[in-house]
C-alpha cells in the first residue's frame, strides 16, 4: 500500500483521490487476493453494497467488467461530477 499510489486516481471512478483513501482487494482476501487498489470511500462502499465476495472473485481485477455491470454503472454516472472528497450514504443493499 504505497503512498505514491494514493496520489493517482480512484481505481473505480478515475476521479482524483481526496484526503481519505481506502484500499480495496479486487480479488477478495477471503478468496486469496493480495493486491490492493486505492478508492474513494464512497466508491468502496458502492462496490460492497452491490456485490458479494463470490461475485467479486469472478470479476477479479477486471475493472472494465466491474464498471460495465448494470448494478454499478448508474452509480458511476452519478458520482462522475462530484468533488474528490464527496460523500453520501450508500443506500443500495446487496441482493
Amino acid at each position: 500500500m504505497a503512498d505514491d499510489a494514493a496520489q493517482g486516481p480512484c481505481w473505480l471512478c478515475l476521479r482524483p483521490l481526496g484526503t481519505r483513501v481506502e484500499w480495496h482487494h479486487p480479488l477478495p482476501r477471503a478468496k486469496g487476493g493480495r493486491e490492493t487498489v486505492p478508492l474513494h470511500p464512497i466508491c468502496h462502499r458502492a462496490i460492497h453494497a452491490r456485490f458479494r465476495n463470490a461475485e467479486l472473485a469472478r470479476i477479479g481485477s477486471n475493472r472494465a467488467a466491474l464498471i460495465a455491470h448494470p448494478d454499478l454503472a448508474p452509480f458511476l454516472d452519478w458520482v462522475a461530477g462530484k468533488p474528490a472528497d464527496f460523500h453520501a450514504p450508500t443506500r443500495i443493499r446487496r441482493r
